[in-house]
């Protein structure tokens, strides 16, 4: 573990950003506040990139390699649970996964690296924005040219995982977390009297019938070793009046797989069930499948060298190859266009939460959550070490 010279300075930036939280494209007040660090400490910044993001450069000797380190800076929508002193100060946003917690280590490492140096060539330092809710910062700032402006070649992103032991790390090579795609299923009818059925084309029972009918497409259309999961969270039918058939009703939810051809073979199935259930009940369906994140998959020979620093940084014991995540992570449009890897940091079960928390679990997207602060010298001594030895 490298020790961090001035911590508690970052601990407090860490803290200062969770009580600013702010939402996609709008990370005004956080970018300013890394892009001031950055010049402060000596580090040439570009700003502006993919509309809020923020690049520091490094460089160091004479060598010409360069690598590209990411942290994203994007609060949630939700309302915080939490009354310690550093709790939201804006109603209905929160960071509730740890992105201020990111953006404190990068800042750490790269104050560090600016100090110490010990590598050869450039260390480009990523602050990206809305990596939340299918915002696409990544691909915004990939669209505005960032792999042109700052050519590199590899990427490495990080992200707190609460459940894994505080300060030990995780990854696996290949697909790590899954693709996200949202869907909704429209179905119009016939509406009118509830006395009166025979006089209608009931929406209802078809959206009922296309929810079962989906789940099929998991056990009968898919092979059993592909990995999918088709999650129904949200079905609108009628209102207030319980004598009235609507003439429309839906249901949406969310598909995630690793694979894109299963993507495709759900999104396939899911026209060639829904508009005949829909038309044997009289109906119309209509299916809308928006593709959000592709399938985050990390190159076998970076995750190997990131296992290597990682085992240097906390031990052999405290750095283990895990399971792949449902979860989903726009730092795949990085891995699509560049080698690399994306790890998990283990945030550990809540314990390090001070007086004041919020009575639910220290998860992710959760409103009683907070960063663990005794990460910051872990995260950035892995970062440091990355970029010492990758460009040794």
């Amino acid at each position: 573990m490298i020790e961090l010279a001035d911590l508690d300075e970052i601990v407090a930036l860490r803290r200062d950003i969770h009580a600013h939280p702010e939402l996609a494209y709008d990370e005004h007040r956080t970018a300013s506040l890394v892009a001031e660090r950055l010049r402060a400490w000596g580090i040439e910044t570009h700003t502006g990139i993919g509309r809020t993001g923020v690049v520091g450069v490094l460089k160091a000797g004479t060598g010409s390699r360069a690598i590209l380190l990411r942290a994203d800076m994007d609060a949630l929508p939700i309302q915080e649970a939490n009354e310690f002193a550093h709790r939201s100060r804006h109603d209905g946003k929160m960071h509730g996964c740890g992105h201020d917690g990111h953006t404190a280590m990068l800042l750490a490492a790269a104050r560090h690296l600016k100090q110490a140096g010990g590598f050869n060539g450039t260390v480009y330092l990523a602050f990206q924005p809305a990596e939340e809710n299918g915002g696409a910062g990544a691909r915004a700032m990939i669209e505005d040219g960032l792999f042109e402006r700052f050519p590199c070649e590899a990427v490495f992103g990080m992200h707190n995982w609460p459940g894994l032991p505080a300060g030990s790390f995780g990854v696996c090579s290949g697909p790590m977390m899954s693709a996200a795609n949202a869907f909704k299923i429209t179905v119009t009818g016939r509406g009118g009297h509830a006395a009166a059925p025979q006089d209608c084309d009931d929406p209802v029972p078809a959206v009922l019938a296309i929810g079962q009918a989906l789940q099929t497409i998991l056990t009968r259309s898919k092979r059993p070793l592909d990995a999918a999961v088709i999650s129904i969270t949200q079905l609108q039918a009628g209102n207030d009046v319980t004598n009235i058939i609507p003439g429309s009703a839906w249901l949406g939810g969310s598909v995630r797989a690793y694979n894109t051809g299963v993507v495709d073979l759900i999104e396939r199935r899911m026209h060639e069930l829904a508009e005949p259930i829909a038309a044997a009940h009289g109906c119309r369906a209509d299916v809308y499948f928006e593709r959000r994140y592709p399938a985050l998959v990390n190159t076998p020979d970076e995750t190997a060298f990131c296992l290597d620093v990682m085992r240097d940084v906390v031990g052999a014991d405290q750095a283990r190859v895990i399971e792949p995540a449902m979860a989903s992570e726009d730092f795949a449009f990085m891995l699509q266009a560049k080698p690399g890897c994306y790890a998990f940091l283990g945030n550990g079960d809540g314990e390090h939460r001070m007086a004041g928390h919020g009575l639910g679990p220290c998860m992710l997207h959760n409103t009683s959550y907070d960063f663990n602060d005794s990460l910051i010298p872990v995260g950035a001594s892995y970062w440091i070490r990355l970029a010492q030895q990758y460009l040794a």
